[in-house]
């Protein structure tokens, strides 16, 4: 009973009534919350550290620091580490990273998502060069883990080092607002090296890796917001990439209501194609009683990636925002883009492209950032993707932008239109601009009036929407299978 104590509170009560008034849980707290009540079997619950340097014989307490195991979230078997942050400040060192390294392993070798809540300074200096060698081996196993089973970190303290390294290889990180912290180096190595001075959460903030490093999956309000969410997120995803996650049980089909939801999806695209609409909305109809979860909602918003039920399967959801640039690709929204359907095709998510895309967002600043090596990510990720692909043009598909979101030559397995979609090289002033410049051109010269040559340019435009700006030219050709 005494060493079970002593592994519950390893440096006593005062640290954990600490991590408690600032309205945290701590690492023990975390897993209670997260999994199944009485699920949990905790691996090397008395495990200590070997090191003897330092006067480190001294101090060793059981756990070592992180707490390992495995439980269910919702029935789900999972496997799952709690980093302490209240022993050597969450350090790793040769124990701790042989308690992480093997339930990484055990998650990989029985198939079940490895879920880590990661809160520590990197290595743990009084170890030496071991602990940067045990640091790699947790990287090498996350780097085997990948594609084979969901990797989900949530930053609960400050992380730094191997510590922010680790989530960045895994498929979804999840931040604390004004809690979670991750750097490479944090404030004090900085000021010492170049005599920046900068804030922890300035430096690596829930916010800063949400819509500038583009790290962050969720930002929480709180700890417990945060496992929530991740419990949320399990019921999309399989417990590995040889399963199918598992349908829900269905239910009848409401006719009636499947009609009235029909008539609003009709209705949410405006006539006018400049007029921007919410394209949420859209998911919603289409998503199982108007319920999906989105992924780095507050990154590139100009894509929203969502996961989604459609008639009890899991889908993925890519959507282009025309209320943000017009729904304009670029850098940031392409990689974003990229990375989701990665994670769809590596557990066998189908992908449901939602387009509506005036093209990729000009300017130099996006051809000095790499737009073409960046967004080419976008093509290799649908590109390679086996899992079924659908994409439905909700409204414009313009260019290069076209090809690049679920287009037919690109690999899409079904693609659908809106009758009022417009697929085409390009609208129709760029193209008129383009086709009729000549006859323009003589009109201006002529000496018409400036009303008479708006009219000519705007029967122009009309024109080439009638005979071009429609989906049935594309359907003529196979590219698109139904209006």
């Amino acid at each position: 009973m005494q060493r079970r104590t002593e592994a519950a509170e390893p440096m006593g009560s005062k640290p954990l009534e600490k991590v408690r008034a600032a309205g945290r849980l701590t690492a023990r707290e975390r897993l209670d919350y997260l999994l199944d009540e009485g699920s949990f079997v905790e691996f090397d619950q008395h495990a200590r550290h070997r090191t003897h340097d330092f006067g480190m014989q001294a101090k060793r307490p059981a756990t070592d620091g992180i707490v390992t195991g495995f439980g269910t979230i919702d029935g789900r078997e999972v496997c799952i580490f709690s980093q302490d942050g209240t022993v050597f400040g969450g350090a790793l060192g040769e124990v701790y990273g042989e308690k992480m390294t093997k339930i990484q392993r055990l998650a990989v070798t029985t198939g079940r998502p490895l879920i880590g809540l990661y809160e520590g300074a990197g290595a743990r200096i009084q170890d030496g060069a071991v602990s940067l060698d045990w640091i790699a081996r947790t990287f090498l196993h996350n780097i085997e883990a990948s594609g084979v089973v969901p990797q989900i970190s949530v930053i609960m303290g400050a992380c730094a080092g191997g510590n922010a390294y680790s989530p960045a290889l895994t498929d979804f990180v999840v931040m604390v607002d004004e809690t979670s912290k991750m750097f490479v180096t944090g404030p004090d190595v900085i000021k010492t090296v170049t005599g920046e001075e900068i804030s922890q959460e300035e430096l690596g903030g829930a916010w800063i890796h949400m819509q500038q490093g583009g790290n962050c999956h969720y930002v929480a309000e709180s700890d417990e917001d945060a496992l929530d969410w991740v419990a949320d997120l399990l019921e999309y995803l399989p417990s590995n990439n040889r399963q199918k996650s598992a349908p829900r049980p269905a239910t009848p089909t409401d006719a009636e209501a499947d009609a009235t939801d029909a008539a609003a999806l009709d209705s949410l695209i405006p006539d006018s194609p400049n007029t921007p609409y919410e394209v949420r909305d859209v998911i919603a109809h289409i998503a199982d009683d108007g319920e999906f979860l989105e992924v780095m909602e507050q990154r590139a918003e100009n894509v929203v990636t969502a996961f989604g039920r459609i008639e009890d399967q899991p889908v993925g959801f890519v959507a282009n925002q025309p209320m943000v640039l017009a729904g304009c690709l670029d850098i940031d929204s392409a990689e974003k883009a990229a990375r989701f359907i990665r994670t769809c095709d590596s557990f066998n998510i189908p992908i449901v492209m939602l387009v509506d895309v005036p093209g990729f967002l000009p300017g130099a600043n996006q051809e000095h950032s790499g737009i073409l090596r960046r967004g080419a990510k976008l093509l290799y990720a649908y590109g390679e993707a086996t899992v079924p692909k659908v994409t439905v043009t909700m409204r414009k598909a313009y260019g290069g932008a076209y090809c690049v979101m679920g287009s037919k030559g690109l690999g899409a397995d079904v693609n659908l239109a809106w009758p009022t979609a417009q697929i085409a090289v390009m609208g129709a002033s760029g193209a008129v601009g383009f086709i009729n410049r000549k006859d323009i051109a003589n009109a201006r010269d002529s000496g018409v009036s400036d009303e008479e040559l708006r009219e000519l340019i705007a029967k122009y435009e009309r024109n080439y929407e009638d005979e071009m700006l429609n989906p049935y030219k594309a359907a003529e050709r196979g590219l698109i299978d139904s209006v």
